[in-house]
């Protein structure tokens, strides 16, 4: 009797291991590339890995930390990617100078409703309003995503004349601080926090938003291969909607969710990338337009906007097409988007 109660234990636990093996090996593999490093936003990607959200949609995601938008989309484009995480301008910027490429990504939802791009100076510069800019000297690394879309803020406040100057990344808040230069342009939540890190005061530093200051293009979204899209539409939908459930955790409880990111980066300042992470969701994420038009989503019309300028302000080789480059068909239903953290009063 203790053999045959033995031997069915056993069989009960090969037939347990057999099935979660094969359950592993269900998993589909997803590589997903971040826009930029282990910084406070990541976490909405991060959170979603480490409490299993991916696992449990039959998904077993590999996130890794990026280098610039443009990259993100070109390693998605050679599959080395499946997915990423990307401005919106910059895919556009790829479909429209690489009309014959055979594995253009598609953006599949919206995460960042308003550009993160502000133009930054120091009071002292008497810079206060974009008027102010005409003949300045303006830094920025040549790929920043604000320095692209520069050509769009200054038609759009009629600003004459400035003049650039290029530098690596890290050098961009120090040669502001400095006053080698007297404004920069970046993402916000970026530049500010790294402005406040080399000795300048909050009080010092004047933003001007391109989203306040009549430029309403979109911020980064998340990309897919048409391979992906192709052979397994099911798995990109998995992917939002397990990102989606994260992200409305992330957003309601932004401080525990930092947490995630120094799993990943270890020597990561847990305050500071918890305050740009707030400033993520406020500024961004959860803004009045994302409000008005739904997280994850975008309005046609404005779409069809942002395609037109970023066809004249980059000079592409041909004019983007806004229909190439959105696929909405895989977002959650409607109420499984209502992520957005209450309005605040």
């Amino acid at each position: 009797m203790h053999k045959r109660v033995l031997l069915q234990a056993a069989a009960a636990l090969a037939l347990s291991t057999g099935l979660t093996a094969a359950h592993a090996q269900a998993a589909t593999p997803i590589k997903f590339l971040l826009d930029w490093r282990f910084e406070g936003p990541a976490a909405l990607f991060l959170q979603p890995v480490a409490k299993g959200y991916f696992k449990a949609a039959g998904l077993d995601v590999q996130v890794d930390a990026g280098t610039g938008s443009g990259a993100a989309v070109q390693r998605v484009a050679t599959g080395t990617y499946d997915m990423g995480f990307a401005d919106l301008a910059a895919l556009m910027e790829f479909h429209a100078n690489n009309p014959d490429a055979p594995n253009k990504p598609v953006a599949v939802m919206m995460v960042y409703n308003n550009t993160p791009a502000a133009v930054m100076a120091l009071k002292k510069s008497g810079i206060k309003s974009p008027a102010d800019l005409n003949g300045k000297k303006m830094g920025a690394p040549v790929f920043d995503a604000g320095r692209r879309g520069f050509p769009i803020f200054q038609k759009a406040n009629a600003i004459p004349n400035v003049t650039w100057v290029s530098m690596d990344p890290p050098l961009r808040e120090t040669m502001l601080a400095r006053g080698d230069i007297d404004a920069i342009t970046g993402f916000s939540f970026t530049s500010l926090l790294n402005l406040e890190a080399r000795g300048v005061k909050p009080e010092d530093i004047v933003t001007l938003p391109y989203s306040q200051h009549g430029v309403k293009l979109y911020g980064n979204v998340i990309i897919a291969s048409p391979k992906l899209i192709r052979e397994n539409p099911n798995a990109v939908k998995a992917f939002l909607a397990a990102f989606s459930r994260g992200a409305r955790e992330v957003m309601a409880n932004p401080d525990a969710a930092v947490d995630y990111i120094k799993q990943r980066d270890g020597i990561i300042d847990t305050k500071l990338e918890t305050r740009r992470l707030k400033m993520a969701i406020n500024d961004v994420i959860a803004s009045p337009d994302a409000r008005a038009e739904g997280f994850g989503q975008v309005n046609p019309s404005r779409l069809s906007l942002m395609a037109s300028q970023v066809s004249d302000a980059f000079a592409t080789k041909t004019r983007v097409n806004p229909d190439a480059v959105w696929n909405g068909s895989f977002l959650p239903a409607k109420a499984d988007l209502n992520v957005l953290p209450p309005a605040k009063k």
